[in-house]
């Protein structure tokens, strides 16, 4: 099976939609020989931050000298992204393989795996055959019903934080989503919880005691950081004393690296050898993209992948953070976020909205979000054709001298990227 045929496969799988619930999942593995049971595991769960948790925990284990692997979603900028071994993507014949020996594996099913499902066992089998010393596994969504919660004894479970998101699958309430993310947590293995509603530390704390499971919390103590620690040059914070640099820029990778730092220590205790030098190095070398990653200086131009409230909250506080004068912001979204809320959010930090219709069936008219800003009286202009939207506020920025912000589904970022490549190469 070439490159090709593999996404054609993926395509029919797709089909199928989104049915939550591990009886195909775990029939598919145990076709396969239940790959998952022969790698450690590091199980991530959480609304926000769970890509760049993952990419700072895994820097450091591989400064550490261990084997990595890594599974998260939506792939950023191919479905080859989803797989990571060591921090690097696959190969389109890697995964070409992969899907190909699946396959007949998944048609020999009386119920057919759905894509995530194909994607999921595929990443089990992949860390198996690289033979790797742990895996970072990202939950799709949710948390119990999520395919990837098939692993028996993780290493260590990790709930970065609960928000309100999916509501059409997990509730509307934090009480409802935390119980589904705590799903994660399994009898007799400690789990990591990093985020700060009472409500859904009530959930996982509950959790936790029902299956044994000791529960660990950050160390607020033991970290320190001020305003000046963020910069558009990267994000500084102080543990234990050592000032450590990371890279990675947003305000809110502070907290992130407040839970990677507390997951270490938990890691020690299980015995995962870490050296603090690894720590350092791990985590001023860490790569991430789209999480106000900048693409271009000059004009500034930044992608975000804040979607859902409480991304696009974190978002206008480091625009707040970074920047003195009003920007441009570029945004697309998803129909079924609370797309209402983001121009209060974002209200007194704008010049001007592009807003625009992401190439996703699941999309909100562009129309339809332009006017949630002018209700604002934030001028917003809508446009039907993403590539003429992101062109238009390329030059507009260009022009006016002016930040331009990226946000919104991650599903834009590689279509923002190549007509970005274009723009600037005209």
């Amino acid at each position: 099976m070439n490159f090709t045929e593999a996404l054609d496969y993926l395509k029919k799988a797709a089909e199928r939609g989104s049915v939550l619930g591990l009886s195909r999942i775990t029939e598919l593995l145990k076709l396969m020989g239940n790959p998952q049971d022969k790698v450690k595991t590091v199980h991530i769960a959480g609304t926000n931050g769970k890509g760049s948790f993952g990419a700072m925990l895994t820097s450091v284990l591989k400064s550490a000298g261990y084997r990595v692997g890594g599974f998260s979603s939506p792939a950023i900028t191919g479905v080859t992204d989803s797989f990571r071994i060591g921090g690097e993507e696959i190969s389109k014949e890697e995964f070409s393989e992969l899907i190909g020996e699946m396959a007949p594996i998944c048609e020999s099913m009386a119920e057919k795996p759905t894509e995530f499902e194909v994607l999921t066992a595929a990443a089990f089998e992949l860390f198996m055959r690289k033979k790797c010393d742990i895996a970072l596994v990202e939950c799709g969504m949710g948390g119990d019903l999520d395919s990837t919660n098939v692993i028996k004894a993780p290493v260590l479970s990790v709930i970065t934080n609960v928000q309100k998101d999916h509501a059409a699958f997990l509730g509307d309430t934090i009480v409802e989503i935390a119980s589904h993310k705590s799903g994660i947590i399994k009898r007799g293995r400690p789990v990591y919880f990093g985020g700060d509603s009472e409500e859904a530390y009530e959930i996982v704390m509950d959790t936790a005691e029902k299956m044994g499971a000791e529960l660990f919390l950050p160390d607020y103590s033991q970290f320190s950081w001020s305003d000046e620690s963020c910069t558009i040059n990267g994000t500084d914070i102080v543990y234990k004393g050592e000032k450590l640099h990371i890279p990675l820029l947003g305000t809110y990778q502070c907290e992130n690296a407040v839970n990677v730092l507390s997951c270490v220590e938990i890691l020690r205790r299980e015995g995962v050898d870490i050296p603090a030098s690894a720590v350092r190095d791990g985590l001023e070398n860490v790569k991430w993209h789209g999480r106000f990653e900048v693409l271009c200086r000059e004009p500034l131009i930044i992608y975000d992948g804040a979607h859902n409230p409480d991304g696009i909250r974190c978002a206008a506080d480091s625009i707040r953070r970074y920047f003195d004068k009003r920007v441009i912001l570029l945004i697309g979204v998803m129909a079924d976020k609370e797309y209402g809320l983001y121009a209060d959010m974002l209200e007194g930090l704008i010049d001007t909205v592009f807003t625009v219709t992401p190439d996703n069936p699941r999309s909100l008219d562009s129309s339809t979000l332009a006017e949630t800003f002018w209700e604002k009286s934030i001028r917003a202009l809508p446009y039907k054709v993403y590539s003429d939207g992101v062109r238009a506020a390329f030059s507009y920025a260009a022009e006016n001298r002016l930040p331009l912000i990226a946000l919104g589904t991650l599903y834009m970022y590689k279509q923002f990227s190549e007509e970005l490549e274009a723009f600037m190469n005209l």
